[in-house]
């Protein structure tokens, strides 16, 4: 196993972002003093010459990928070109310079959407590649898939010790509340909250409400990924999530409960769904030892006074 410690050189490639900085503060709980850390502004990821540059200068023992375009239905489906092209020169820049720079071992996560759209539920890790995937999000699961079959690919043949996760989906205090740009849960409790302030009579919701989805707090991600780096070591990319799933209707009310607004739901039938169902399979992480703390009712809760406490969109009465 990894000799993984607080003593050790550890890179946190996005620690800005929802899920890096989640992990920095969990390592940091762990009492390890050497986090390696740049921004966007210090270190661009897309430039293969800087990262060679910045893995030789600061020789990393450990490395998180957690970097990455990320983004909600919309985002994915007009933006194609950029899901790909950036999520793919970020991996395999980071991936191939940690292998040539002797990075002891790295973590690569991935998404639960790179699974087939209609995947067998729940999830098991080897339904991947057994399917067509969902088109809105197509570009980025491709290049999520090829991030870990990088990792497996450099681990059988140079044997280097990369492994990979595959988180449902992720929310959390430190989320991307921007509607053009985020995920649904964010998404909603902005639009909760703003039909709250304004006294709104209802709330707009897309989809039909039908779908089913399962949401994992950021900071049981994050301490999963610690887990892992310390106890997982083989090819197979592995789930993480809680083991449960709720429809988006029920995910609205919930969201609305937490908010504190009482009107009524509007469900636009005219905008997509996206995958029918994505319930993931987490035996295997829970046969290693690690299980999901965080109840969806609890964390919502928690992610709405972190953002009301940022200010909101509006100012909260």
């Amino acid at each position: 196993m990894s000799a993984f410690g607080p003593e050790s050189r550890i890179f946190v490639a996005g620690h800005r972002g929802l899920v890096g900085s989640a992990i920095a503060r969990a390592l940091v709980r762990e009492g390890c003093e050497n986090l390696i850390t740049r921004s966007r502004a210090e270190l661009d990821l897309c430039d293969r010459t800087a990262v060679d540059r910045f893995f030789a200068d600061e020789k990393p023992e450990y490395v998180f990928i957690v970097a990455a375009k990320v983004g909600g239905i919309h985002a994915n489906d007009t933006q194609p070109a950029q899901f790909i092209y950036e999520n793919l020169a970020i991996q395999t820049n980071l991936i191939d310079a940690a292998w040539k720079n002797g990075v002891t071992k790295l973590l690569f996560l991935g998404s639960s959407c790179i699974y087939p759209k209609h995947a067998p539920q729940p999830i098991r890790e080897e339904y991947l590649l057994t399917g067509e995937l969902e088109p809105t999000n197509e570009a980025y699961a491709i290049a999520k898939i090829a991030g870990l079959k990088m990792c497996a690919a450099y681990r059988r043949q140079y044997g280097f010790n990369a492994i990979s996760l595959m988180p449902t989906n992720i929310y959390g205090p430190g989320d991307n509340f921007d509607l053009q740009t985020s995920h649904v849960i964010p998404a909603l409790i902005r639009k909760a909250h703003e039909a709250k302030v304004t006294g709104a009579a209802e709330m707009p919701v897309w989809g039909t409400g039908t779908p089913k989805r399962e949401f994992l707090h950021v900071d049981d991600l994050a301490e999963a990924s610690v887990f892992c780096m310390r106890h997982y070591e083989d090819s197979i990319a592995l789930n993480v999530g809680v083991g449960d799933d709720v429809t988006i209707r029920e995910l609205v009310e919930t969201v609305c409960e937490a908010v504190g607004f009482h009107g009524e739901l509007v469900f636009d039938t005219s905008k997509p769904d996206g995958t029918p169902r994505k319930w993931l399979d987490v035996g295997r992480l829970q046969a290693l030892g690690w299980k999901a703390r965080i109840g969806l009712r609890e964390g919502l809760a928690e992610t709405y006074r972190w953002y009301t406490n940022q200010g909101g969109a509006l100012a909260a009465e």
